[in-house]
């Protein structure tokens, strides 16, 4: 006889973003309906045709870290372990480490990791030589600093690990999560994504493919999810950790469930570095296969909450795959896009929309895609424009598509 499946529950968000640092304040960010995108400030965009971005202006890491391991961890870091240690407050779970836990693990997503930190030690390097270089710069520039840095903090040695699969990374974590749950790698996963790539030519690289919006108007109006007018993406800094548990685990605790992560998919579309494939076809295919690994059907789902990057081609393409998938419920299901609060910080992205999507069915709210002014005839879905709804909601579909075609797909649902 096989053993009856492992099920995976989310017990603790720590969200980090430029509408709100934790559980509450990221809700009530949500909630007031306003972008966290202003005009860029941490260094000179005027080189570039892009000039807005999501910073975390609030950011004290001293409330979080005693000046000796500031001293080793870049902002990326940071985020990461700031993150965990929120969610792990949330969710409650003890940590010690004197005392590691050996089936308490990491699963985290990055996309470009310490770049910006390297970037900005680089600039140092050439003005003064290589005293003036941070002694501890390759430890903290590689991806995998934010799992590990985690492991190290709370004594964390279950499974770890750090993926950097572009936009897709976050989601993929929280998917990977899942498996190491499900195969019983581990009885408890922090599962998250971060991003710190506000650097002047980390930001420049993605101005100068022109994928970013040249918005020049209110910045707080930059990102236009499913808008006809909308121009490209916004990038964004942040973090958010889950605590993705065994659910008898979390039972036997007396944990508070948010939802549950049911279903997981991942893909590539094999075309272009940065195009969607045309035929929307990988899109597709992630978002059945993630439905199948639930088992469920497109007629459960109530919400979607979409990759809606703001480019022209990525949300046509997207609302086209939607539309291939739930067939006439496309026009029905609630589809909004989130990025337009908290912009898009690439790799953690993924992991700040899962933990918006577990809140939702928590609570009851959809959260709505800000800027839509100007409909779309490619964009035509329920994309719950300017203002939020309230609604009960027991299924959720969040979608990640990342440059290089990489495709991931999770779905969450309430507790049954």
């Amino acid at each position: 006889m096989s053993k009856p499946k492992r099920r995976a529950v989310i017990t603790g968000l720590g969200p980090i973003t430029a509408v709100g640092i934790g559980r509450d304040e990221f809700w009530q960010g949500l909630r007031a309906e306003k972008s966290g995108v202003r005009h860029v400030t941490c260094f000179d965009s005027s080189i570039f045709n892009a000039h807005c971005a999501a910073e975390i202006p609030a950011w004290k890491p001293e409330e979080f870290f005693p000046p000796h391991r500031l001293k080793r961890l870049d902002r990326y870091a940071q985020f990461s372990v700031a993150s965990a240690k929120l969610a792990l407050d949330d969710a409650g779970i003890k940590w010690s480490r004197e005392e590691p836990q050996h089936r308490v693990g990491v699963s985290f997503g990055t996309a470009l990791g310490g770049i910006a930190n390297a970037e900005s030690e680089h600039a140092h390097f050439l003005k003064k030589g290589s005293r003036a270089v941070n002694q501890t710069l390759a430890l903290q520039v590689f991806g995998g600093s934010a799992h590990t840095n985690i492991a190290i903090e709370f004594g964390f040695r279950g499974a770890g690990t750090t993926n950097s699969n572009s936009c897709a990374s976050g989601t993929i974590a929280v998917g990977e999560a899942l498996r190491y749950i499900r195969d019983d790698f581990a009885d408890v996963i922090i599962a998250g994504g971060a991003e710190s790539p506000l650097s002047q030519l980390t930001f420049g690289a993605f101005a100068f493919i022109k994928t970013m919006s040249q918005h020049a108007g209110d910045p707080a109006e930059a990102c236009r999810p499913f808008d006809r007018l909308r121009d490209g993406f916004v990038m964004g800094e942040g973090a958010a950790s889950l605590v993705i548990e065994e659910l008898e685990h979390a039972r036997a605790r007396g944990a508070h469930i948010y939802a549950e992560v049911l279903g997981y998919s991942l893909n590539n579309d094999a075309f272009h570095m940065t195009s969607p494939l045309p035929s929307g076809e990988s899109c597709i295919r992630a978002m059945q296969q993630a439905l199948s690994d639930a088992q469920l059907t497109p007629n459960d789902i109530d919400y979607i909450n979409a990759h809606a990057s703001s480019t022209q081609l990525n949300d046509s393409t997207e609302t086209m795959s939607i539309k291939k998938v739930f067939g006439a419920r496309a026009a029905e299901i609630p589809v909004s896009g989130t990025k337009a609060y908290t912009g898009h910080p690439l790799g953690a992205t993924g992991a700040i929309e899962a933990a918006l999507c577990a809140l939702v069915i928590d609570r009851g709210w959809l959260p709505p895609t800000l800027n839509w002014e100007n409909p779309d005839p490619a964009c035509d879905l329920d994309v719950v424009p300017q203002h939020g709804r309230e609604a009960k909601v027991n299924y959720v579909l969040s979608n990640s598509f990342g440059f290089g075609g990489i495709n991931a797909c999770i779905v969450l649902g309430r507790l049954g």
